[in-house]
């Protein structure tokens, strides 16, 4: 890891106070096509995907299921990607795909690296990212890919009425956003590989109403990848981010609710280069979903759940989710009733399943966590299996 050091030494995660670029001309600029019952169309039903994964879940209050990934009719990331969103009233027994998102058919513009989530209001929340076609964001005219919204006021309806999609700023968003003890909204949003001070935190103070970037920091573009990170309020109240780069987890402290960033840092937590899960539970404690043990380095395999209760200082025994090769970029949410829903996908090109399962904290620290692990086996239900 010296060469992290060395390329960190130097750099200071600075902070960035101007407002969001308004939206311009360029085709990605504008609003994609929303797309209700899309099984009735081939091009979106499931047996035409030969590309499934990255998927995100939110929780009505009252249980019903929200899924969200992003799908394709070739293997690739490329030009036919669109955002599906489908849901479940009867926790996760059967799903049903009520709207993709799709900005033009067959390109050159795509949808990727979708978001869902639910506010401290209720509102769901449904986020994506809009480019031009490309693995890798490709800045055209100026602009580069950012993040588009749409909501809708009630998450316990199948078709709960969408608004209009509107663009929020530049980047990409595919983790959960946090709320701040000051009522903040922080977003974890990355340009990628094409800015400096690459891993942003776009803010808003007004419940969505309009969102500006805060603070930033700088990856330093040997090790910097997709970025992919998350932020954590401690108890403390300052910022703990974790970042994903080449060589596993970084890590950046802010002490001025985000406005300037420690230098990245490594994490104690080993990790290959893919994105994973941090939240707050509501004991208060820290959920963590990773591969592998906390201190282990592994593929993308042994997808597993571990606690914190100092804070990310330390961290529990493991309660293995999924041990497979080819699971990756769990999401997920904690319900009322103390219920932790995740999701991941499974082998994005060829099985190209969606998965959900559940458990709890207890599950996590219990003395029978081995048991346990045929609980979370039981609860695993498929949302979408593409190519059959």
């Amino acid at each position: 890891m010296k060469h992290f050091f060395s390329s960190v030494a130097m750099l200071v995660c600075m902070a960035v106070s101007h407002h969001v670029p308004a939206q311009d001309k360029p085709e990605f600029l504008n609003p994609p096509r929303l797309i209700e019952n899309p099984e009735n169309y081939y091009k979106y039903s499931a047996d035409s995907r030969k590309f499934t994964g990255i998927s995100s879940m939110a929780v009505s209050p009252n249980g019903r299921l929200w899924v969200t990934w992003y799908a394709g009719i070739t293997p690739g990331e490329d030009h036919n990607n669109y955002v599906t969103v489908a849901t479940s009233g009867d926790n996760g027994i059967t799903w049903e795909e009520v709207i993709v998102i799709d900005p033009d058919g067959k390109g050159p513009v795509r949808t990727f690296d979708p978001e869902i989530w639910i506010d401290p209001n209720g509102k769901l929340w449904v986020f994506w990212a809009q480019g031009i076609s490309g693995k890798i964001q490709v800045a055209r005219d100026g602009h580069i890919a950012g993040v588009w919204a749409i909501t809708a006021g009630n998450a316990e309806e199948r078709n709960p009425g969408w608004s209009s999609p509107r663009r929020i700023t530049d980047g990409v968003l595919m983790c959960k956003p946090t709320v701040l003890s000051n009522g903040d909204w922080a977003f974890p949003v990355s340009t990628w590989f094409l800015t400096d001070n690459s891993a942003r935190m776009v803010v808003s103070t007004d419940q969505g109403q309009s969102f500006s970037i805060r603070g930033a920091c700088h990856v330093p573009a040997d090790i910097r990848t997709f970025d992919e990170h998350m932020i954590v309020e401690r108890k403390d109240q300052s910022l703990w981010m974790l970042v994903r780069t080449k060589t596993g987890i970084g890590e950046s402290i802010s002490k001025d609710a985000g406005r300037t960033w420690s230098p990245l840092s490594p994490s104690k937590i080993e990790h290959p280069s893919a994105r994973f899960f941090i939240r707050r539970l509501g004991s208060g404690n820290l959920l963590l979903v990773k591969h592998g043990p906390v201190s282990v380095k592994t593929e993308r395999s042994h997808l597993m759940a571990f606690v914190s209760k100092d804070d990310g200082k330390s961290w529990s025994k493991g309660l293995l989710l999924d041990e497979r090769s080819g699971v990756s970029y769990p999401d997920g949410q904690q319900t009322k009733d103390g219920t932790i829903y995740i999701t991941y996908d499974y082998s994005r090109t060829r099985e190209q399943t969606i998965f959900v399962t559940s458990f709890t904290e207890d599950d996590i620290i219990s003395e029978r966590s081995d048991e346990k692990i045929l609980t979370v086996y039981r609860n695993r239900k498929p949302v979408s299996q593409g190519g059959r």
